[in-house]
C-alpha cells in the first residue's frame, strides 16, 4: 500500500477535527499530514489505533466525505 493517496472531499484541517471528536486519544502530533506523507500518517495512526492502513484509509476518507461528525 505504499504511497498510497488520500482522496479527500473536506480540507485536511476538518477531517482532522472530525478524526479527534470520535477519537479523543488521537493528537495533533498523530494527525500532522502533508500531502505525500500518506504512509507515515498511515503508521502513525495503525500504531495508535489498532487497525490496518487500509481500514484507516477508508475510515478517513468516509469521514472526509461526510458533513458534521465522523462516524
Amino acid at each position: 500500500m505504499e504511497n498510497e493517496k488520500l482522496k479527500l472531499n473536506t480540507p485536511w484541517e476538518e477531517v482532522k477535527e472530525k478524526l479527534k471528536e470520535t477519537n479523543i486519544h488521537l493528537t495533533d502530533e498523530d494527525l500532522h499530514y502533508q500531502p505525500g506523507e500518506e504512509d507515515a500518517l498511515l503508521e502513525r495512526l495503525q500504531n495508535k489505533m489498532g487497525k490496518s492502513k487500509e481500514e484507516i484509509k477508508r475510515f478517513i476518507e468516509s469521514v472526509s466525505s461526510t458533513k458534521g461528525i465522523a462516524g
